[in-house]
């Protein structure tokens, strides 16, 4: 199981953890962890979307209540109500997830890691201009030749131009 929470103004995500066993006291840490007042995901945020899956036990809603979290409830078979998140599901799962072959949580934490990172720093987005949500403190060039950057073997691919150097 992994839980991910997403943004939805910026389409950030971030994993808030994964486990074979997503019982009380797990989730209890993550309703810890999302309300750190330094460094949670949530420090800020009024409302945390959530469907009605039972492993958001009483213990995690309690957490984020007691930091000022709202939590808002999907309807009943409603996708649509969470569909950024949905759709970030169907993303990771088509380019990354169901094209590997897991061998323990090691290597699936550390695949969830990378395409994470690559979702938000170097994949374009169409719903935000068809930017990347973070992008690198690389300036637009517009010269040069083409680099392939490759993430999880060659399974993610980012390109740019790096400018071409004077000749001396």
């Amino acid at each position: 199981y992994v839980l991910f929470a997403i943004d939805l103004a910026t389409r950030a995500v971030h994993i808030a953890g994964v486990t074979p066993n997503p019982d009380g006291a797990f989730m209890a840490q993550v309703a810890r962890n999302l309300t750190d007042p330094f460094d949670g995901f949530l420090r800020g945020k009024r409302k945390f979307v959530v469907d009605r899956d039972t492993k958001f036990t009483e213990a995690f809603r309690k957490t984020l209540a007691e930091a000022g979290v709202e939590i808002v409830l999907t309807a009943v078979r409603a996708p649509n109500m969470n569909a950024i998140a949905e759709r970030f599901v169907k993303t990771i799962k088509d380019e990354c997830l169901s094209r590997m072959v897991f061998f323990g949580e090691g290597m699936l934490r550390r695949a969830i890691a990378e395409f994470v990172e690559h979702y938000d720093t170097e994949r374009n987005h169409l719903g935000l201009g068809n930017r990347p949500l973070r992008p690198g403190p690389t300036l637009p060039v517009t010269d040069g030749t083409v680099h392939r950057h490759v993430r999880l073997g060659g399974l993610l691919s980012f390109y740019h131009r790096r400018k071409r150097r004077a000749a001396s």
